[in-house]
Parts: structure tokens; C-alpha cells; sequence
């Protein structure tokens, strides 16, 4: 059975072999540190019954007004515990907890590449928003797809209209 639990900062010593996957983004370790100080409760472990770190999340809330929303910035899960459901349910997660801030959305940014990723995402109910040209700072020539799911405080559901153009990584907000 899997669980669900808060990320600590132990979690920074055991979860390599979910992080060493190459569709993983990994960061050092004071920006965990950041996210784990400011925005705790956005940062959730699933682990196996062993202990083992099967995947995590981790995001933030941020913007303002009618922008107010939660923003996905890691999920990842372990290549040995895909196809489970564990992606969805640490996305349902985040969700919660952003209807809970009473956010408008979620937002995430996700390879163009990465045609499974982007499946999931729009089968949670994701769409693509916008393109965001050039996002990957070691890969110029990779864009990324914003995508964005409207939650319950958002009733005209005026976030998940699409731009019709492109943008660059400068140029969002």
C-alpha cells in the first residue's frame, strides 16, 4: 500500500532513484530547502510500505487576483513504479490543497517531447494553455507546454482559455 506524507528533509537523502531519471528535473539542495520552508504543505512523498521513495511533489502557490493559483514545479515518480496511479493521485494532491488556498488553477510546465506526460495531464483534465519557447535553460531548442486546469473557484473557467501565440520564458508571468 502506498502512503502519502508530508516531505522532510530527510527525504533530500533517499530519493536518488527517482530523481536520477533523465525526464526528471532536479534542482539543488537549498531550492528544496526553499519550497520546503515556504510552501510545505505542497510537498508530498508517496512511499512504499518498505520506505522506499516511489515519487514526490512539489509546487507553490503564487500570483494574484484572478491568477491566483497553484503551480506544479516537480512530479516525478520512480521508473519502477510507473503506470500505478501514483502521478495522479500526488496531482490530486496538489489539487486539494490549491482549492483549499481557493486558487483559480493549477499550472505546470511540461516538455514538448514528452508525449506521456502530456497524455496524463490531459486525461486529469489538463489543456495546453500556451507554448513557452526555449523554457529548458540546457536545451534551447526544447520548448515547453504551459498547461493549466481550471478548479472550482475559477466558474467562467477564464484561465484555461489558450493563447493563440507562443511566448518566451521572459514573458510569463
Amino acid at each position: 500500500m502506498t502512503t502519502l506524507r508530508p516531505f522532510t528533509c530527510n527525504d533530500l537523502f533517499k530519493f536518488n532513484n527517482v530523481n536520477l531519471d533523465p525526464l526528471t528535473e532536479t534542482y539543488g539542495l537549498s531550492f528544496y530547502m526553499h519550497y520546503l520552508s515556504h510552501w510545505p504543505e505542497y510537498i508530498q512523498v508517496a512511499e512504499s510500505p518498505s520506505g522506499e521513495i516511489m515519487g514526490y511533489i512539489m509546487g507553490k502557490a503564487e500570483g494574484h487576483g484572478e491568477n491566483w493559483h497553484g503551480h506544479v514545479t516537480a512530479l516525478t515518480v520512480s521508473p519502477d513504479y510507473r503506470r500505478l496511479g501514483l502521478a495522479a493521485m500526488l496531482m490530486k494532491y496538489l489539487e486539494d490543497v490549491s482549492e483549499k488556498k481557493q486558487a483559480y488553477f493549477v499550472d505546470l510546465f511540461v516538455r514538448v517531447s514528452n508525449k506521456v506526460a502530456i497524455t496524463m495531464y490531459q486525461q486529469l483534465g489538463y489543456i495546453v494553455y500556451r507554448t513557452v519557447l526555449e523554457y529548458y535553460n540546457g536545451d534551447p531548442d526544447e520548448d515547453a507546454y504551459d498547461m493549466r486546469k481550471a478548479l472550482s473557484k475559477d466558474v467562467k473557467k477564464k484561465s484555461m482559455i489558450p493563447l493563440t501565440h507562443p511566448v518566451r520564458p521572459e514573458e510569463v508571468d
